[in-house]
């Protein structure tokens, strides 16, 4: 019998705020903070959502091909369970990287919290605001001239 889906819900949550915590104090340990956040805690998210899938996709209901049938799919507490270690998984790392590359790229980490925030919460909203505070240092790089 496969393990109780609100119980692994219960182990899933602490495991993404680990990595998120990791990433708000990067700057004090970014070697840990990419360890964790970028590597360890998404790929043990990754695991546990493909060990989900194999569990129960076969038997969930609904599809891809509408909105009805994606809302049908997600009615399998396996598979909705699946869908949110989904999210927890790739907005983690989606954050990783937005930390990795704000770093690389010198840009102050106070200014890229809140767009972890964002991410945290809204996924892709978070990264198009790092995209967006990204591309604004890159054209006052340009307009300064710091960048040929």
């Amino acid at each position: 019998m496969p393990p109780d889906p609100h119980a692994l819900f219960q182990l899933t949550g602490p495991m993404a705020m680990l990595g998120w915590l990791t990433l708000a104090l990067s700057p004090i340990a970014p070697r840990i903070a990419d360890m964790v956040a970028a590597l360890l805690m998404p790929v043990l998210l990754s695991i546990g959502y493909t060990a989900l899938i194999l569990v129960h996709w076969s038997d969930a209901p609904g599809g891809f091909d509408s909105l009805a049938a994606v809302m049908a799919l997600f009615t399998d507490p396996g598979v909705a369970l699946a869908g949110w270690v989904h999210y927890l998984a790739f907005d983690l790392f989606v954050g990783a990287w937005i930390t990795r590359t704000a770093r690389a790229e010198g840009i102050n980490h106070l200014l890229v919290l809140p767009c972890l925030v964002l991410t945290f919460l809204f996924g892709p909203a978070g990264f198009l605001a790092f995209t967006a505070l990204r591309g604004s240092f890159a054209a006052r790089a340009r307009m300064t001239g710091a960048i040929a």
